[in-house]
């Protein structure tokens, strides 16, 4: 680990980051450019006290998971993030595979997309980033371990994960997510993980194992959901997706279908903020 080092790239990082680029308003004056220590704290979802030990060369060598939540706050572009990774001692995550970091052009998206709710995925369906017009529609889901974060895993596992649309919806989902991972096996299909996922699911579910054995395959690029808000009442978003040259990551944007979701997302998006601070 190479301490000096590691605390001056983050410095200069976190200096060189406009606060509007990460959605954050401008408040109170600033004597210096650049993000404070605790808005880099608040977004990377750790201390500030530990932001300031990095800063000064005093921290213990920081986990791989802490160093991809710096790479996202500051918004490192893929060298950047590579370069964190190797001062801190560790070895970059691969370019492809499930572990990949949101790429930083998507990201710079995400914040440019302010409120309007929006999400990186991987083309497994794990949540790389999200902002906080998604965190109000379906809650956090970017961190979660093992097989559990990835959306198909949790759709067809965990009934939680289906509280978030109507139950008439359901099998609708369920088909376009089962028809959504076929496309990406006939890409991916010599990909361990991705092997490793649709062994789990077939093990685990009765009806995964249903619909894999239909062969339906469709590549999600648009949809309509209706979301199920306990606050505001049913949300009925267009989604439309953006995805990368080599098809790995995707954007999910979400909008108001029609004028009354458009008024009832607005009324969420307000509630909301007595729950989730600016920025995140």
């Amino acid at each position: 680990m190479q301490r000096d080092e590691l605390a001056d790239f983050l410095r200069r990082r976190r200096q060189a980051i406009r606060p509007a680029e990460v959605g954050l308003g401008d408040g109170r004056p600033r004597r210096t450019a650049g993000l404070r220590r605790e808005e880099v704290a608040m977004l990377a979802g750790m201390s500030v006290d530990y932001v300031v030990r990095l800063e000064q060369g005093r921290s213990s060598q920081p986990s791989t998971q802490l160093l991809a939540s710096l790479a996202r706050a500051l918004r490192l572009s893929d060298d950047e993030r590579d370069h964190l990774f190797h001062l801190a001692g560790h070895q970059p995550p691969p370019a492809e595979g499930p572990a990949r970091l949101a790429r930083a052009g998507l990201l710079r998206m995400l914040d440019l997309l302010g409120d309007t709710p929006a999400v990186v995925l991987s083309d497994l369906g794990e949540t790389l980033a999200q902002n906080r017009g998604a965190l109000l529609l379906s809650g956090n889901q970017v961190g979660l371990t093992g097989h559990r974060r990835y959306h198909a895993y949790r759709w067809f596992t965990d009934p939680s994960a289906r509280a978030v649309h109507p139950s008439e919806d359901e099998d609708r989902h369920s088909r376009v997510i089962v028809a959504d991972l076929r496309a990406v096996a006939g890409r991916r299909h010599d990909d361990p993980a991705l092997a490793d996922l649709i062994a789990r699911l077939s093990a685990e579910s009765d009806d995964f194992r249903r619909l894999w054995a239909e062969h339906e395959v469709a590549v999600r690029r648009f949809d309509r959901k209706t979301f199920v808000n306990s606050r505001v009442g049913p949300l009925l978003m267009d989604c439309e997706t953006l995805v990368t040259p080599d098809l790995g990551q995707m954007l999910l944007v979400l909008t108001p279908a029609d004028d009354d979701t458009r008024e009832r997302f607005e009324l969420l998006r307000v509630l909301g903020l007595q729950e989730f601070p600016a920025g995140v």
